[in-house]
């Protein structure tokens, strides 16, 4: 890092002018040619760069601290307990001390040349600037697969459709805006999923002035990607979440769904094992088993994503699931009988005892089967 001489002649450091934010896991491979491509983008300009590691098995973190011994310029802020890339970046932008924020993949398929361009925008007014791939001189070549690009357009429309936002790529995790700006709208953040950019958008209280930079997204060199359908999922639940005003938390949104979900996989073993010959009680015990199941699955992949259950504690966390929801079941018919009994409505009664359920479930699946460690 360039120097400048004190009052007292001695030599201090150049004020940072840029963070760049990489949010990462498992991206050990691609963490010395990072700092090397950010060395040579942002030759003139005072940089530093922050690793913010969801405590990757393959030693991400050390890659990042053992460049840092030798270069100030390089920070690692590993994090254990948590997961997610929109927590991540907040935590590795509310880290900086810089003028500028701007936020990139650590897997090396942004452009981190169009760094200097995006941040003369900024400079020049702009307060989001938003690496894209779908403006003159840009292009997406770098989506792994077919599957992928439907899912990048697919989120794209949708936002476009739901928030009125005029960005031609809402799903871009390439972005910067000035680090003033970040600490306000920081609190209204969700922190949740892995869309952070749109989050921020939809979280200003007034439209942002924002420009749009080209680039070309870059095929993966290392590691694997992280986009899948279910992300696709958590960007929904994060529009859901604004629609609402933030009135009902993210993940009960999700857990519930996710329930009624379960629902319709009740109802179809049921038909399934009554066509079989099996008779009602065990064709609806089989359905219910089956349902849970189901449910425990998409709840460990997506409400819970970030604290997902492994290995054998997949196993442990299923029973615990299993009996939360039986004790949920036992509560739910004993409401709604209790209610049905002082004169009120089947439905209504079938439906409050189904909410009180649900409440149950969430609440303690929360405390006992997903509690971050």
């Amino acid at each position: 890092m360039s120097s400048a001489s004190g009052p007292s002649g001695a030599t201090a450091p150049r004020p940072c002018s840029l963070t760049v934010v990489v949010p990462c896991y498992n991206e050990r491979a691609n963490v010395a040619p990072m700092v090397a491509s950010l060395d040579a983008a942002l030759a003139g300009i005072a940089w530093e760069v922050v690793f913010v590691d969801d405590d990757s098995p393959d030693g991400t973190s050390e890659a990042a601290r053992a460049i840092a011994i030798a270069d100030p310029r390089v920070r690692c802020i590993r994090r254990v307990g948590r997961r997610g890339l929109s927590s991540a970046v907040i935590e590795g932008a509310l880290s900086s001390s810089a003028d500028y924020i701007a936020v990139i993949d650590g897997d090396l398929q942004h452009d981190e040349t169009r760094l200097p361009v995006m941040l003369k925008a900024l400079q020049s007014g702009a307060e989001l600037v938003i690496g894209s791939r779908h403006v003159a001189g840009g292009d997406s070549q770098g989506l792994s697969s077919p599957l992928r690009e439907k899912l990048s357009i697919t989120g794209i429309r949708i936002a476009q459709r739901l928030t009125g936002a005029e960005i031609s790529d809402p799903m871009s995790g390439f972005f910067a805006l000035p680090r003033p700006l970040f600490e306000r709208l920081a609190s209204r953040l969700t922190g949740q999923g892995f869309k952070i950019m749109l989050d921020l958008v939809l979280a200003s209280p007034l439209p942002l002035k924002i420009t749009e930079i080209p680039y070309r997204f870059r095929p993966r060199t290392a590691g694997t990607s992280k986009l899948d359908a279910l992300v696709l999922a958590q960007f929904a639940g994060l529009l859901i979440d604004k629609a609402l005003h933030r009135t009902v938390p993210l993940r009960f949104i999700s857990f519930a769904l996710v329930g009624a979900f379960g629902v319709i996989i009740n109802i179809l073993v049921l038909e399934i094992a009554r066509r079989a010959g099996m008779n009602f009680a065990a064709a609806q015990t089989l359905g219910t088993v089956v349902a849970m199941i189901a449910n425990f699955q998409l709840n460990n992949q997506l409400t819970y994503r970030a604290q997902r259950l492994k290995g054998n504690k997949v196993w442990t966390g299923l029973l615990l699931f299993l009996l939360v929801c039986s004790l949920g079941a036992i509560a739910n018919i004993g409401i709604a009988r209790a209610l049905y009994a002082e004169g009120g409505h089947d439905i209504l009664a079938g439906a409050a005892g189904a909410a009180i359920s649900v409440v149950w479930n969430y609440a303690v699946s929360a405390t006992l089967v997903w509690r971050v460690r």
